[in-house]
């Protein structure tokens, strides 16, 4: 099977954290895009709603891809970095704000179609809570689902994929881990609800994403987008695949196949001291690299994971890893 690979655009420019406001020159929206087609493998692009994309400049951005040759794969609209949404998107106890979230969420959508992209990628990152006793659990999650399924039903050519994460920046995320992200996708009653699976989120979650894929495909083929980094599984550090783990990312790459997933493998980091264009080529090389490994012993891993035999298994990674 051949992959096909994508960086969310954002990730070429500036990184900053809590701490310092600035740990990079931010480069233009164009310079960072050109930047992006020199990575070997990249075919593909997500765009962060109103970073990278909004209405006035939809169709030079179209023509900026085209001329790149480069697909757009998903818009994230920006539910996480505007102080409207401080206290929740999607679920806040705002009327008004909750409306706002939604129609910007409509315009996004509308751009999506005007770029050939077909998926919405869903990170509501403010909807969540910090305190005991500070949030009513059962409205805030059937606003949610109200939403979700208002956009889908609205547009049904999309496909809505939904990113989980367990904290940050709240201390608590609506959207935590496979499973509830999941039942939240069913709830909407709508086929074109899926699941983004972060790696590295699914990491700080204490998930093993080769069985969080299982579960997608198991719930419908609800996998719709694959967001690719690696962390310590303490925190969403967003650092080069395969400088943590190694036997996750090949377990997971069998199991993609083995699921027929079909989507994108999109780079999703914060080289926060390293070259970005480079800590991103890294990565999507560690990932040849593990897939060719996977594809080479596609058959010897059906008898592995069949075998049930951890020594076996052993053997069998010292084989191919060393």
């Amino acid at each position: 099977m051949k992959r096909k690979y994508s960086v969310i655009l954002g990730n070429l420019g500036n990184t900053r954290d809590r701490f310092c406001s600035s740990y990079k020159e931010n480069p233009s929206t164009m310079d960072m895009l050109r930047r992006a087609a020199k990575i070997p493998h990249v075919t593909g692009i997500e765009l962060v709603g109103t970073w990278d994309i909004c209405p006035q400049n939809a169709l030079q951005m179209k023509k900026a891809l085209n001329h790149a040759g480069l697909k757009c794969v998903s818009i994230i609209p920006d539910l996480f970095a505007d102080k409207r949404f401080w206290k929740g998107s999607y679920s806040s106890c705002e009327p008004k704000v909750r409306r706002y979230a939604l129609d910007y969420t409509q315009q996004m959508c509308s751009i999506a179609q005007e770029l050939d992209c077909d998926t919405i990628n869903l990170w509501p990152g403010q909807d969540g809570y910090d305190y005991l006793l500070c949030a009513d659990y059962e409205k805030a999650r059937a606003w949610l689902c109200e939403a979700i399924a208002t956009l889908a039903t609205e547009f049904p050519k999309l496909r809505f994929a939904l990113e989980y994460k367990p904290k940050e920046p709240r201390t608590h995320s609506y959207i935590a881990r496979m499973a509830d992200t999941l039942l939240l996708a069913q709830e909407t009653g709508c086929t074109n609800v899926g699941v983004t699976i972060d790696t590295g989120h699914a990491f700080v979650a204490g998930e093993n994403v080769g069985e969080s894929i299982v579960l997608a495909k198991r719930a419908g083929n609800r996998l719709f987008h694959m967001h690719f980094n690696d962390n310590h599984a303490m925190w969403d550090d967003d650092m080069i695949v395969g400088t943590v783990h190694s036997v996750c990312y090949i377990e997971m790459l069998y199991w993609l196949e083995r699921c027929g997933y079909k989507g994108w493998l999109s780079m999703d980091q914060y080289p926060y001291r390293e070259d970005a264009v480079d800590a991103i080529g890294e990565s999507i090389l560690w990932l040849t690299q593990f897939d060719a490994a996977m594809q080479k012993h596609r058959h010897d891993l059906d008898k592995i994971v069949a075998a049930n035999d951890p020594i076996a298994t052993s053997r069998f990674l010292r084989k191919v890893l060393i």
